[in-house]
């Protein structure tokens, strides 16, 4: 069922007795080649997502709040349910390439397609009722009203979601991953300009704001359909077919799954705005919350460059037999954006005052986010150790026990942690964002060990009973 030794070495050859200094040199070149393009990827399609709140920052106060408000908990919300979702396509693919099963990989992505379009659907309700959802929660009313209108403009990108996600994810597993990154980068700069144009030439605000953020957006979908449709994935891509509709309760499972796993991630940060709302002077708190949470979350985007580049490696490793690899690979991975995270996290200390007045021109806002640098600036250099666990968790399918740690760590420690710093002790958001970081901590330690309690022949032997179950001559 999988190839030959030989077809398979030069792609996924395994480490061996050789120069240590060679064989990082050439596993950091295999993470690279993925890793790289995955960064630009990630990093510009979170960008149009900051660009946009950049622009509506300079439109009005209430109208960041509002953004700010629906974009960190409804649109985080949803995007995390479908990433969780979406990161079944990645095993799945991933494991299939290394084991040479490369016609499935598009029957994968049909059925990837089919369930989050699906759940996408489901989600609807939530962008049409937001402003009464929010006024349910007790959130100040201009606010609710506010994030309501905007609320209507992003139900085109929930379903652009359900295809840019799967679509990189099956391109990834295969190293393909360059064309997502040139896409990507293409349709940010798309968007500057547009907005540039929309908001600042033409005045057109709030809707030329959100308008630009759906033509880019489809804009890089209608170009990673024409590259699979039009013959550049002849391996992987056979045409559709009714396959896609056969044995899709197995898929669920491992979806379900992994949406869990993303979901009490994302989550639980969208829950600690939602708390920010509640706070004095809410839209100052929002603004500065959601600020940070997205300086954090777009340096995050720069990790998950290494989440799907070890994601790939070990997922094509388990694929091909080779547990040896697949520990090595983790190793190379984790070095190498841990180094990254103390760049970045020297930049945050440095220049946090400055990143502030990129999003408003609020004296009081940014105010509010530079006592934040601090706290800031560790998160990041967080980020560049758990989403690289995270992505060996997706690689090797065990996505169902870091569920279990996302909601120890989270919603066991680090919301109740927020919650009585942030109210109890009066330290507002401050005291927010040091129980985001508590149960960032926890996590991190605890995917660790799970990490090196794993045994990777046991998961070589899960992947290919995996595999079985799921191929189609």
């Amino acid at each position: 069922m999988g190839n030959s030794t030989e077809e398979r070495l030069p792609l996924l050859g395994e480490p061996d007795g050789s120069d240590l200094k060679k064989r990082v040199w050439n596993e950091s070149k295999k993470l690279w080649k993925i890793a790289f393009p995955g960064m630009i990827a990630r990093v510009t399609s979170f960008g149009m997502i900051v660009v946009t709140q950049l622009f509506l920052g300079h439109v009005s106060e209430l109208d960041l709040a509002a953004y700010g408000l629906q974009q960190s908990i409804l649109l985080r919300f949803v995007n995390g349910i479908l990433i969780g979702m979406s990161s079944a396509t990645e095993t799945l693919c991933g494991q299939a390439y290394g084991a040479g099963h490369y016609h499935m990989m598009g029957v994968y992505l049909q059925r990837s397609w089919i369930i989050d379009g699906v759940t996408a659907t489901i989600l609807l309700p939530l962008f049409i009722f937001t402003t009464p959802l929010f006024r349910l929660i007790g959130q100040e009313e201009d606010i609710a009203i506010e994030a309501g209108k905007i609320s209507l403009w992003f139900i085109p990108i929930l379903y652009y979601f359900v295809f840019s996600l799967t679509i990189q994810m099956y391109l990834q597993a295969q190293q393909k991953n360059k064309i997502v990154g040139w896409f990507s980068a293409s349709s940010f700069v798309v968007h500057v300009l547009l907005s540039w144009l929309f908001v600042m030439k033409l005045g057109f605000g709030l809707a030329g704001a959100m308008s630009s953020f759906i033509i880019s957006s489809y804009l890089l979908v209608i170009g990673e359909f024409v590259y699979i449709f039009g013959g550049w994935c002849p391996n992987t891509w056979k045409g559709f077919t009714k396959a896609a509709f056969a044995d899709l309760f197995p898929l669920i499972k491992l979806s379900i799954s992994s949406g869990i796993m993303i979901c009490l991630e994302l989550w639980y940060s969208s829950i600690l705005v939602l708390l920010a709302g509640y706070m004095k002077n809410a839209t100052v708190a929002i603004s500065a919350f959601s600020i940070c949470l997205n300086l954090n979350a777009w340096e995050f985007m720069i990790c998950l460059g290494f989440l799907g580049s070890s994601c790939v490696r070990i997922s094509n490793e388990l694929g091909s037999g080779n547990a040896k690899a697949a520990k090595f690979s983790i190793m190379v991975a984790l070095g190498t954006s841990i180094i990254i995270g103390v760049i970045f996290w020297i930049l945050c200390l440095l220049f946090s005052r400055e990143m502030s007045y990129l999003f408003t021109s609020s004296e009081e806002v940014a105010e509010s986010v530079s006592s934040l640098h601090v706290l800031l600036a560790f998160s990041m250099l967080l980020n560049s150790v758990y989403p690289v666990l995270s992505g060996v968790a997706i690689g090797a399918g065990v996505q169902s026990t870091v569920a279990f740690v996302n909601l120890g760590s989270y919603y066991a420690i680090g919301l109740p942690v927020g919650i009585l710093l942030g109210y109890v002790a009066h330290l507002q958001v401050t005291g927010l964002w040091i129980g985001l970081l508590s149960g960032v901590v926890v996590q991190t330690l605890l995917l660790s060990y799970l990490t090196w309690k794993i045994d990777w022949n046991e998961q070589v032997n899960k992947a290919s009973e995996r595999l079985a179950r799921f191929f189609i001559e």
